[in-house]
């Protein structure tokens, strides 16, 4: 009889167990974008939603057009969406949501997401790389002048250790 009641006992827990983690409301994501959300029209960038869980069912959707969903399964608390040569018109707020396999509901959305897809001419986007390259040809041509002028200093003092090794060498001969 005290078999049966603790059967009965950790079924109704079991029980009651499974239905709060129903009720329970699941954490809400983050979205980011990698490289960055201010991509050049016709480049790639990666929206990545991150979950509390792992083997999650992700939705990546966008703000004020319901038409648009992808649905991706997770392995990790990480889903990478790819977007391929963007162009204006995917422009605009994203957001995501998962469900866990054990929940038949979606969690909360992400944060949105603005993504800005720049032409690449005049303003911000066209010309930020100039001055990154700029400063690395001047770093280069820095660093390779300053190895230069290491190499000549260590050739000059290895002459002059030379010349006077030979004196020294020189000087001992004669007095013997």
């Amino acid at each position: 009889m005290d078999i049966d009641f603790i059967y009965l006992l950790c079924l109704g827990l079991c029980l009651c167990y499974g239905d709060e983690e129903e009720n329970e409301e699941l954490p809400r994501p983050s979205i980011s974008a990698w490289p960055s959300s201010v991509v050049r029209c016709k480049s790639n960038v990666t929206l990545r939603c991150w979950t509390h869980f792992q083997n999650v069912t992700v939705t990546l959707g966008k703000m004020h057009n319901s038409g648009y969903q992808q649905e991706l399964r997770s392995v990790a608390k990480e889903a990478e969406f790819h977007l391929t040569h963007v162009q204006p018109e995917d422009a605009g707020g994203y957001f995501c949501a998962y469900r866990t396999a054990a929940s038949r509901r979606w969690s909360a959305r992400s944060q949105h997401l603005q993504l800005v897809v720049t032409d690449g001419v005049g303003g911000g986007g066209g010309n930020s790389p100039r001055p990154s390259n700029s400063k690395r040809i001047i770093l280069t041509t820095f660093s390779c002048l300053c190895i230069s002028l290491l190499f000549v200093s260590i050739y000059f003092i290895y002459r002059c250790t030379q010349k006077d090794h030979n004196i020294l060498r020189g000087a001992s001969v004669l007095s013997k």
